[in-house]
């Protein structure tokens, strides 16, 4: 049986710098689940989540006993929107769109989604679980950091970011995008590492991504 650490294989994704830095992201599936609302107190939020976290269990141990491929379900990422991006703020965040997202391996296909999904309603059934799919994601070249503390505290980081950006005679766009396919510069983070919400080691990126669904 193959076992792989995709964490190992992809480490300057997974564990970004203290200092920003451009890097060249692929092309990579994913889990994906769209939503809207503060990510700290719309229960949608959390139920979307914890349904992500099923189906990719779900996969991971499908793969493992019927594919004969072993590996560790990697960190909850996320991108993060508003509609129009002069007003975001960190304040309300009842306006921000996000996707969430967690890695899966180009072996996973189609087929094998739906045959966890079938697994995942016979033990749990959530109502979110129709709305997640599988898609690619195009993003090529990013900038990202790492942030480390209180979550609330990121703005600091992200403005260490966007000028960072500035000095590489790039830069972030002026308007916020709508929504997938299609769906230009988002904020995007993941965790770094497991820590209790709302602390810990996040990564930081904005990406000229584009996104496909493949389910």
């Amino acid at each position: 049986m193959a076992k792989i650490d995709f964490k190992k294989e992809f480490k300057f994704l997974y564990k970004a710098p203290d200092s920003p830095t451009l890097v060249d992201v692929p092309s990579l599936n994913y889990l994906m689940i769209d939503g809207q609302g503060d990510p700290n107190t719309a229960p949608i939020y959390s139920e979307s989540v914890s349904t992500l976290y099923k189906l990719a269990y779900a996969i991971r141990f499908l793969m493992r006993d019927d594919h004969d491929l072993d590996f560790g379900v990697m960190p909850l990422e996320g991108l993060w929107w508003v509609e129009d991006r002069s007003e975001f703020t960190y304040s309300d965040k009842n306006n921000w769109y996000w996707t969430m997202l967690i890695m899966q391996p180009a072996a996973v296909t189609a087929e094998i989604v739906a045959a966890a999904r079938e697994k995942v309603i016979k033990k749990h059934n959530p109502p979110l679980l129709p709305q997640i799919h599988l898609g690619v994601l195009l993003e090529g070249q990013s900038a990202q950091v790492m942030h480390h503390g209180p979550y609330a505290n990121e703005k600091a980081t992200i403005d260490r970011l966007h000028a960072f950006i500035e000095s590489q005679g790039l830069a972030a766009p002026s308007e916020a995008p709508r929504n997938l396919p299609q769906r230009p510069h988002p904020l995007r983070t993941g965790k770094a590492a497991d820590h209790p919400a709302p602390s810990g080691d996040l990564w930081i990126s904005y990406l000229s991504q584009e996104a496909k669904h493949l389910t």
